[in-house]
């Protein structure tokens, strides 16, 4: 019995020993990578801001269009005052806002090279101004 006595106390303090050297390898890495994150506080922050930018951006695009001479001058020709289209913009969703400012730009673009000409550019702007009318009522 003695033998059996020696052999589960050598057992015990055995899985003992194991149990605790793995409990210090096992926290060793932890408090060494406790500070270091897969993705940055920083990069968090900018992913966060990064929709809010391109809806501005956007914004941004869809009302130098209409502030050009051929924006006006669409403006004018639908009767429609740019404050309440400039407010119609604000209330847009961000994915007709995308939309729109995406439309915006490939209009600019198209008449800075001579693809499209004046009348055409109006015609595009009163689509923009008819979509964001249209979006904002229904």
């Amino acid at each position: 019995m003695r033998f059996r006595d020696t052999l589960s106390l050598w057992i015990l303090g055995t899985v003992m020993v194991a149990f605790a050297a793995g409990t210090v390898v096992a926290a060793a890495p932890q408090t060494q990578h406790a500070d270091q994150h897969v993705v940055s506080l920083d990069e968090l922050n900018k992913d966060a801001a990064q929709p809010a930018q391109n809806r501005q951006a956007d914004e941004s695009t869809i009302r130098s269009l209409l502030k050009t001479r051929e924006g006006a001058q669409a403006l004018k020709e639908a009767k429609v005052d740019y404050a309440h289209v400039d407010k119609a913009i604000g209330q847009l969703s961000d994915e007709d806002v995308a939309k729109l400012g995406s439309r915006a730009r490939e209009a600019q673009a198209d008449f800075a090279a001579g693809g499209i000409g004046t009348t055409l550019l109006i015609v595009v702007i009163l689509i923009i101004v008819l979509a964001i009318v249209l979006a904002v009522v229904f």
